[in-house]
């Protein structure tokens, strides 16, 4: 058995694919790490390293419950690795504090006898899930700013920021194609609807996340098969695509493809059903003909398989912990993300060992191709952060500035009748702001740029719960200004149900726009916005909410910056995928 596993792990860490780079000699062939972990596991501790648990932005005290729990699943149970996740707290996304955040991380390290692989779901950099971090925007905003090296750099970036905070393993970049205006969840998380755009914004990042010199992370191409022609909210409920296995094969598995050939090395999974694969109630997730048959035999892939989240609605309606965990393994993958009850889990796979339902040898080939990674990665040589060197990598000024650069460079104009676009300071243009959240900084940063160009403009903001009375008179204000521009949040609509704007907004900007002044709308998220208000005289995509959009949205209203980005989606009946009305700098 020892033998076997031996290959096992020299084979995973040995590979290597065209065009590459290749990791350092000693991560392609040295295991003895790894092997020496896998001799020391019972059954149910390898069955725990399978698992990966969350924690969250607001970190729990030592004497806390939730800390306790933790503890106990790292100490004793011996779960394989963390994942950060943002948690809401009176309605504000608590993103974790980077030093409070090393600190608790080398508290777990400590803790755990074999190091944690600790994850983190930083898809437009670290700022996803800590403070303090470089601000990038979403990834449809690199293709509409058509800056493939941006995208390297935002690899490097991620690695370099990832690392020093203390995290092994970022669960990105985001594959899917969306070529579906209506998808609910992936929307600005893509790098767009064309397949050839992805594919090369994938490779790109993953390029520039091995390229960051000292320490390396783990990349992951997500989510298999592909979840951008879907409608439906996996978090809520099974999502599936309908596509045919012609249309699957030349769309959305071609970014997985070039992710494959660039050497990513995990991909994780969709919770969606693909009748062209597999039956269509079943998840992709649990899918052995997907994740066995397709991925791995058919497209050669030898890195980590990880399920998306076990806890989402996409899996958690259909199946228990237990089941989930067994199907999930069963299917083929390797790492069981954020099962609703990890313990339970555990179990349920050592049970299904002994009843003869999975096999120890099927347990240890996942065990050791994350064992293989944890020695990738270096925690068998260091697993602690070092907290004194967390400022010189997070958030430096030539970064933001490159960040800022993206968010300039991304901003399209897709339509300016009568020249609304841009504006000019002192021409009487009144500014409403729509925030998703009354207790968030939306917005902010778009009324001071706004002040500091038209120090006498009229910039109203509204959040979803002001009373009607409190909006009637707010609205009042902009009664005699004779145009207005509207700029609103609107991000990936997950856990919304579909709605593109908080309730009571649309019918309000309807309104606006039936009051016969030409009505500027700015969509600071989604890009299809316009589709729920077509009669706008001019509409602007900055593709994301993040604080550099809302500064490059201002610079490019008021024409400080030339507006030149295109559109990495078609907005049907509105705007064809790359186009964009080009307006110099003024």
């Amino acid at each position: 058995m020892i033998l076997i596993l031996r290959l096992v792990l020299l084979a995973i860490c040995a590979r290597g694919l065209p065009g590459a780079p290749a990791p350092p000699r000693a991560a392609k062939t040295d295991t003895s790490a790894a092997r020496r972990w896998l001799k020391s596991m019972t059954l149910s501790q390898k069955a725990a390293q399978l698992v990966v648990v969350p924690f969250y932005g607001d970190l729990p005290g030592a004497t806390s419950r939730e800390y306790q729990k933790l503890a106990r699943l790292v100490r004793e149970t011996r779960v394989g690795g963390l994942v950060l996740i943002n948690r809401v707290r009176n309605r504000v996304l608590k993103r974790a504090e980077p030093y409070a955040l090393a600190a608790f991380l080398n508290r777990m390290q400590r803790l755990a006898r074999i190091p944690l692989l600790v994850a983190g779901d930083f898809e437009r950099g670290a700022s996803m899930r800590v403070e303090s971090t470089t601000l990038f925007p979403h990834a449809m905003a690199f293709t509409a700013a058509r800056d493939l090296e941006a995208t390297r750099y935002a690899g490097e970036l991620t690695a370099r920021e990832s690392r020093a905070l203390g995290f092994h393993w970022v669960l990105c970049p985001v594959a899917d194609v969306n070529n579906n205006p209506g998808n609910p969840v992936i929307n600005m998380r893509s790098y767009g609807e064309n397949p050839e755009d992805v594919s090369a914004h994938v490779r790109a990042f993953i390029q520039g996340a091995r390229s960051w010199p000292r320490t390396r992370v783990l990349t992951t191409a997500k989510h298999f098969p592909g979840h951008g022609d879907t409608a439906v909210d996996s978090h809520l409920n099974l999502a599936a695509i309908a596509a045919g296995r012609a249309r699957l094969e030349s769309v959305e598995l071609a970014p997985f493809r070039a992710a494959i050939a660039e050497g990513v090395d995990s991909i994780m999974t969709a919770h969606i059903g693909v009748p062209a694969l597999d039956r269509p109630e079943i998840p992709a997730t649990l899918s052995a003909p997907v994740l066995t048959g397709l991925l791995r035999k058919e497209m050669g892939f030898q890195g980590l398989i990880v399920t998306d989240a076990l806890e989402m609605g996409g899996i958690a309606q259909g199946f228990g912990p237990a089941e989930a965990a067994v199907r999930a393994l069963e299917a083929g993958a390797d790492v069981l993300l954020m099962p609703s009850d990890p313990d339970t889990a555990i179990r349920g796979v050592v049970e299904a060992v002994r009843k003869g339902r999975l096999t120890e040898k099927r347990i240890a080939e996942s065990v050791a191709r994350i064992l293989a990674a944890k020695q990738r990665v270096g925690l068998n040589r260091a697993r602690l952060v070092d907290v004194e060197a967390i400022a010189d990598a997070i958030d430096t000024p030539d970064a933001a500035a490159r960040a800022q650069q993206v968010a300039d460079r991304a901003v399209t104009l897709v339509r300016n009748e009568r020249a609304q676009i841009p504006v000019r300071a002192g021409d009487g243009a009144g500014f409403l702001i729509l925030t998703e959240n009354r207790y968030s900084i939306q917005g902010q940063a778009l009324a001071e740029e706004i002040a500091r160009r038209a120090r006498d403009a009229k910039v109203i903001t509204l959040d979803p719960l002001l009373s009607e009375a409190a909006v009637e008179d707010a609205l009042g204000a902009l009664a005699g200004c004779p145009h207005l521009v509207v700029l609103a949040f609107t991000q990936a609509n997950a856990y919304r149900d579909g709605t593109v704007l908080p309730a009571g907004y649309p019918k309000r900007l309807e309104s606006l726009i039936a009051g016969g002044r030409p009505v500027a709308l700015v969509s600071l998220g989604n890009p299809y916005l316009i589709r729920s208000f077509p009669g706008v005289a001019a509409y602007l995509a900055t593709y994301s909410p993040v604080v550099p959009a809302e500064i490059a949205a201002i610079k490019a209203l008021f024409g400080q910056i030339a507006i030149g980005g295109r559109l990495p989606v078609t907005i049907p009946g509105i705007a064809k995928y790359g186009e964009g009305i080009s307006v110099p700098a003024r």
